[in-house]
């Protein structure tokens, strides 16, 4: 559903930003600017991917956290931890021992997202063979791309999977579970789920594609991960709680789902510049003997989100050995009472980031008088003006939140830097 306000889970502390642009060159989308010598999140273009949490070296990007004690608001509580979780522990063997200790956190139940992942590739199976007529179709399980494609690619928003991702169906699922074992009503259960990327959170906390997020409250991995290492050490009994097979447990990394999906004709592909290009060659028609692809923004899947605590080599290493002795799915069905609740409950809508104006004549001059200003400036795309590039700089003056004077090679810029002519030294030959 389109909204003016947008919620992020990637925050900025302002009091411990220098300035320094390294973020401005990462974000996939253009979100950021530095202005009198801070960063500044421009919310409509954010995609909550977390690349800046991860480029910066004074710790000024974060995510919102959010305290165990949530866990006192209900009655009955679920905890959905995904794969990409059993990678983040040394020695262990069965992901059972994960789960048993989420129950001492209080927890009084687990149901993992990799039995959600299997259900969703169940229904993904045969909604590639309705829908072939639009190749590639696009996994929709990363909301960093699915936010990515509907700010920087729109015209590719019709080759997105229409089904909820994994954590919803999961969640959708072990409510269902609690309801019928507890007998309370379904308000009084909670669901939460263990996130390993601010991308999950932020589409938990408004979702784009439905009404409301079944999942009641979301921890990020990283701030569960010491007591839940403690508790782990402190397990006497390991409880047999796990219901999830090969095919799930692939999920947590880069080319799981593809491969879960048995197609020869699909693709994988993790890492945002390299999904970038690849939406770049989806867009001008270039793959579509491909049936299916499935991209991750972080390098080598969910195991590298910017919340886990891993090297996400390592995790990834740790998980494929974990899942070689597992059964191959545990969860084929789909349960007729799901079939509806899989699928998203509206369109996804364009963010329309590259409109300068509402009006049409307004916005022509404006484009105009944007590309006028772009052909004045060098093209270095240094950054040093505040802007990743030249044309985001001459957006800016065009919208009013810049002056040509920020470019440092057009005068001194806002920052307070002159450019310094480089001396021209000549070769031997010359001399």
């Amino acid at each position: 559903m389109a909204s003016n306000t947008f919620f992020h889970s990637v925050r900025l502390d302002a009091a411990k930003c220098v300035g320094c642009t390294n973020c401005i060159k990462r974000c996939p989308t253009g979100a950021i600017r530095v202005r009198r010598g801070k960063a500044q999140i421009l919310s409509e273009r954010c995609i909550d991917c977390g690349e800046c949490i991860l480029i910066c070296p004074s710790h000024a990007k974060y995510a919102e956290s959010y305290p165990l004690s949530e866990l006192q608001n209900y009655k009955y509580k679920v905890a959905l931890p995904p794969p990409e979780l059993y990678g983040q522990f040394r020695n262990l063997e069965d992901p059972n021992r994960i789960l048993t200790a989420l129950l001492s956190l209080g927890f009084d139940d687990v149901f993992e997202v990799a039995a959600g992942a299997e259900v969703v590739t169940e229904r993904m199976r045969l909604y590639v063979k309705e829908h072939a007529d639009k190749k590639p179709l696009i996994s929709s399980d990363c909301p960093a791309v699915v936010r990515l494609i509907r700010v920087r690619f729109p015209s590719l928003i019709d080759h997105l999977v229409n089904l909820n991702p994994p954590m919803e169906v999961a969640a959708e699922l072990a409510r269902a579970r609690a309801v019928e074992k507890t007998g309370l009503s379904p308000s009084e259960i909670g669901i939460f789920y263990l996130s390993p990327c601010t991308a999950k959170i932020s589409s938990i906390k408004q979702p784009i594609c439905n009404e409301k997020s079944r999942i009641d409250g979301v921890f990020a991995i990283r701030d569960i991960y010491k007591p839940l290492l403690a508790a782990m050490e402190a397990v006497d009994e390991v409880k047999p709680l796990q219901h999830s097979g090969r095919i799930g447990m692939s999920w947590g990394i880069s080319g799981g789902e593809a491969a879960s999906l048995l197609d020869e004709k699909s693709l994988a592909a993790a890492g945002i510049e390299n999904i970038i290009s690849l939406l770049e060659e989806i867009e001008d028609e270039k793959l579509e003997d491909l049936d299916f692809v499935e991209l991750r923004s972080c390098t080598v899947g969910c195991v590298a989100g910017p919340l886990t605590v891993e090297n996400p080599f390592v995790a990834k290493a740790r998980l494929k050995a974990m899942r070689k002795y597992a059964q191959i799915s545990c969860n084929a069905a789909v349960p007729k009472a799901l079939t509806k609740e899989m699928h998203w409950g509206h369109p996804l809508q364009e963010v329309g980031i590259l409109k300068l104006d509402e009006d049409i004549s307004e916005a022509m001059k404006k484009m105009q008088r944007l590309q006028e200003i772009e052909k004045s400036l060098p093209g270095l795309d240094c950054g040093t003006c505040g802007a990743p590039s030249c044309h985001d700089l001459a957006e800016d003056i065009v919208r009013g939140r810049a002056s040509i004077e920020d470019c440092v090679f057009s005068g001194k810029g806002e920052n307070g830097y002159i450019p310094i002519p480089v001396p021209f030294r000549k070769s031997k030959q010359q001399k």
